[in-house]
């Protein structure tokens, strides 16, 4: 488990979240809501499926190693 300090909160890295995805903004804009709403998650705008917000990410200290999209411990490399 990475113990290094998160990334930005507001922007994935582009291996969980493509800049070409076809949804970005709606996904961005449905994070960044989560974000200032202080909520876990929010629903995924192609699946409905509840993802959690990199904030709530960040609280846990660590990386879960299970692929979260807004992962704020993704290694830059």
């Amino acid at each position: 488990m990475d113990k290094r300090a998160p990334r930005a909160l507001t922007e994935p890295h582009p291996a969980r979240l493509s800049p070409a995805h076809p949804r970005r903004t709606d996904i961005l804009e449905a994070h960044a809501a989560a974000l200032e709403a202080g909520q876990a998650g929010y629903p995924d705008p192609d699946t409905g499926l509840f993802v959690l917000t990199a904030g709530f990410l960040a609280k846990r200290g660590t990386c879960c190693g299970r692929g979260c999209r807004h992962c704020p411990y993704v290694d830059d490399a």
